[in-house]
Formats: structure tokens, sequence, C-alpha cells
């Protein structure tokens, strides 16, 4: 027997061998789901394949969109730019430099119309990675969806709207907790009864991971934060049978593919204990359903196409580990935006995948593993000591005022970047098998005039609009900030009459203030 000590970088120890007998009486479908959250899962259908895309301005994004469907993608996925995602138009001083750079700009109703040209929006699953503003790009949506003369209790999709990991982990926000919370549970409410097939958040796991955190970490914060939202619903008044139907989960999948198989399998059997304890009586108010997308942070500049491996090796784990959607990271994501080729290759990963593997062909393979039955178990009792600290103080936004998930996060960012430099963790073509680069990988650039071009639009729509109305709907959304009553249709009927995205985030930068942290 070696005496070598293996440890996951979620500080579990592993053992050389698994010998424990594994009773397996669980039958996939059926309470707590560890074994996923339908009984055929992918033998019945398959996990739909989303390509992560939006750059430039929405012309250049709804050709990428047009290129994606036609390669075979099921559902798309928008990338927004840094103003869009804090609320500023791509004329506000704030948005210099930025405009276009890490998704499309999105100012008003015009520029949605022109990213889903030629896309009617009730034959397509759009996930909208979106938060501090994810009230008003909904809006944007539905609006569209109405002018194209779509049923709106048909369209379906995905707004992120996962506020608390953006002061744990990422920054994008906006406003301070509290107001920010009201934004999210009056988006439950609204969609509950007028937008039914809509997930109204997808609490989001994947930008901690990215910001440092372990495999545990990612899993019990995200929990975490998901128990809080149940919470604000329930205190609000909705019904948990209803509003937990529609939420969603995104998680990360990096390259330990048990571990992160044995975190999915924990995170459904989690939830569904969670939702229960909370009253939920319904299963499909006690599922965990899930995107994965494979991690931007294992990413090499590099010898860049190892990264094609990686990301084979993350998706695979998320089909094993039974994800519901699955985005695939272009080998080229470390240099630039990805060039039509990298978005190509990722693509036809997933589908090499779903038709080639076997992986689909029983639920859950990986079930009755000595190894990964263990696993699993190991990373739950992890993750519900981390759970069970946040609730002793008060709960996951108690918890990230006090700074402790951000602590634990930083903690755990540091010693992973230390194990790297130290040699104790082996990144290939990084810190050993590194080789003298030879191949030049072509990158995808975005030109600063894409700004110019944005100005122009918002200039000639703010020339054309009815000016009177504008200022008539912004007044109307400030009037309700300061009471209870749901913001959604003040929103909507807003963008409807062509305020743009910043003018609506700045009036109610005015009722509620910004968070500085």
């Amino acid at each position: 027997m070696s005496d070598k000590k293996i440890i996951t970088d979620s500080n579990i120890e592993i053992k050389q061998v698994y010998c424990e007998p594994v009773q397996m009486t669980e039958k996939p479908g059926e309470f707590p789901f560890t074994r996923g959250v339908h009984a055929a899962m992918y033998r019945n259908k398959l996990w739909t394949m989303r390509q992560y895309a939006g750059f430039s301005t929405a012309e250049e994004s709804n050709k990428r969109y047009h290129y994606l469907l036609n390669q075979g993608v099921m559902g798309l996925s928008v990338a927004f730019d840094l103003p869009t995602q804090i609320g500023y138009d791509s004329d506000h001083e704030m948005a210099e430099g930025e405009v276009g750079k890490v998704g499309v700009a999105i100012d008003s109703l015009e520029d949605m119309e022109i990213l889903f040209k030629g896309i009617k929006l009730e034959d397509i699953s759009t996930s909208m990675t979106i938060n501090a503003t994810g009230f008003i790009l909904l809006s944007l949506y539905i609006a569209l969806a109405k002018k194209q003369g779509a049923d709106i209790k048909k369209i379906s999709g995905t707004i992120q709207n996962d506020i608390l990991k953006e002061y744990a982990a990422r920054g994008t926000y906006i406003y301070p907790p509290a107001p920010s919370m009201r934004i999210i549970t009056d988006i439950f409410e609204y969609c509950s009864k007028e937008v039914p097939k809509w997930n109204t958040i997808s609490i989001s796991g994947y930008h901690i991971r990215e910001a440092g955190s372990n495999a545990v970490q990612e899993l019990a914060f995200t929990l975490a934060n998901g128990k809080a939202y149940l919470k604000a619903a329930i205190e609000k008044g909705l019904d948990i049978n209803v509003f937990a139907q529609r939420l969603s989960f995104f998680f990360n999948a990096h390259n330990d593919i048990f571990e992160e198989v044995a975190k999915f399998r924990a995170a459904r059997r989690m939830w569904a204990r969670i939702t229960q304890e909370l009253g939920a009586t319904d299963p499909k108010a006690q599922m965990l359903r899930f995107h994965t997308q494979t991690g931007g942070s294992t990413l090499t500049a590099q010898q860049p196409k190892n990264n094609i491996v990686r990301v084979s090796l993350q998706a695979l784990s998320a089909v094993l580990g039974g994800t519901q959607s699955l985005h695939t990271n272009g080998y080229d994501e470390a240099l630039s935006l990805p060039t039509e080729e990298a978005a190509t290759i990722a693509l036809r990963t997933q589908q090499i995948i779903a038709f080639e593997s076997g992986a689909t062909n029983t639920v859950d393979p990986l079930a009755g593993s000595f190894y990964v039955e263990q696993l699993t178990n190991e990373v739950e009792a992890a993750a519900w000591k981390l759970i069970e600290k946040i609730d002793v103080m008060g709960g996951a936004v108690k918890a990230i005022e006090q700074g402790f998930i951000q602590e634990e996060i930083a903690r755990s960012a540091y010693k992973y970047n230390k194990d790297i430099e130290t040699g104790d963790k082996i990144i290939v073509g990084v810190n050993k098998f590194a080789s003298k680069e030879t191949e030049v990988t072509p990158v995808f650039k975005i030109d600063d005039s894409i700004r110019v071009v944005q100005s122009e639009k918002l200039k000639a729509l703010r020339a054309k609009r009815d000016a009177a109305k504008a200022a008539q709907c912004l007044q109307a959304i400030k009037e309700k900030a300061t009471t209870t009553e749901n913001l959604m249709p003040a929103v909507i009927d807003a963008v409807e009459n062509l305020c743009t995205l910043g003018e609506i985030a700045d009036t109610l930068r005015g009722v509620w203030g910004e968070y500085k942290g």
C-alpha cells in the first residue's frame, strides 16, 4: 500500500482504495434527486447545448447567434458588456473603453430588436447573464416578445439575476442589498403570474468558483444564497411551491472529474432538503435544475490548444453529473473573445459527448461506484458545515456583510495559486511540460469605435421618441420604488416607450443610492 497522501483542492483526502458496500435504493427522478431530476434523463432528452456569445454591437452578435443556431445550438446565451451590466448607457463617461468589449452593448429596445433579428423568441430558449440590471433586460425581452406578437406566457429562458454572488465574488452590483433583493422578489412575483415558463434566477456558483473558491465552497455558498432567496420570497408572501419551480442554478465544471460529479449529485440532494425544510411539498419545487459552464479560470494562455482537452473533461463531468444545459468554453478564451473556429470546436465537443461517448445511454452512470458515492457524501458533509456557519451568522446576506464568504474565497484562491507556484499542483504547459510557443493563436478583438456607433444610435433614439412620455415613465418608476408595489410593469412600460437602460438604472440610483462595499 502506498503511503502517499492525496488531498483535493477542497481538502478532502482521497483513499487509495474504496471498498465500502453501497446500497442503491434511490431512483432517478425521485426525492432527493441525487441521481438526477428526471427518471430517464438524457435517454429522453439531451441537455440544452448553449454557447455563451455576445460582443460589439447587437448587429454583430446577431450574426454570431445565427451562425451558432445553424451549427446546432439548442438555446442562446447572451453576454453583455460591462456598461450594460452596471447600468450605464454607452455614451456615459463611465462606459468609455468598455463598450462591446466583454459582451454586447444593449442600451434600448431598438438594440434588443437588432440582437434578435430573424429569431422568434417564442421558438428559442434564451439565457441572459445579467444581474444588477437583470430586471431591465428581462423587461426589454418581454417588450420585444410582445412586439413580435408572441404569447409571453410561452416564452422561455433564464436571467441570472443573482445579486448576492456579485457582492461576494464578482462586483457588478449597483444598489444596496435590501433594494436589490426587493427587485429580485418583484421579478419572482411578476413572472410567476405573467411569464410562467421563465426561470427567474440562476443562482450562480460559477463566479464564486472563478473568484478562487474550491468545489465545496462553491456548493455551500451557492446553496446558502439560494436559501436566502427562498426566505426573501416567502417573506414577501409568495408560495414556495410555485416560485421555487422557476429557480435554476449555474455551476462551474473544473478538471477533477470525480469531485465535480460528486458536487453536482450532492447539490441536488442538499437543495431538495433545504426546500423541504422551508415548506416545499411539490417535487418540482424541490428539484435543483442547473446550467453548467466549463471553468474559464482553468484555461491557459500557454499552449492554448491544451484547453480543448480541459474543456472536454469538464463537459464530461457536467454530463455525468446530470446537468440540464451546458456551455463549453472556446480554447482561445484566455487570450480573447472566442473566434468562430473556437466556438465551433467547443460546440462539437458537446455533440461528440452526446452522440459518440456513450455517457448518455444510462442514467447516473457513475452511481454505485464506491469512490463516487463516498465522495458525494464527503462533499455534502463539508458543504453542510459551511452552511451551518452561515446560518449562525444570520444567513448569506449577513455573512457577505461580515466578509466571511469573501475571506473564505480569498484564502482558497491564495492556496491554489501558491500550490501552482511551488509545483505542488501541476498545470500542464504552465509549470510543467512547458515549451517555447511557435504557433500564433489568432485573437478576436473589438474596436473602440463601437462606442461612437452606440452613442449615435442613442442620440437618434432620444431625438425621435416622445420625450414627455419617457419622462413620465421614469417618474412612475421613481414613485413605485418608494412603495412596495411591483416594479416590473412600470419598467416594461418605460422600455416600450424607449427609455434607455442607463436612464432607468439612474432613476433608481437616485432613490436607493449605490452600494460601495
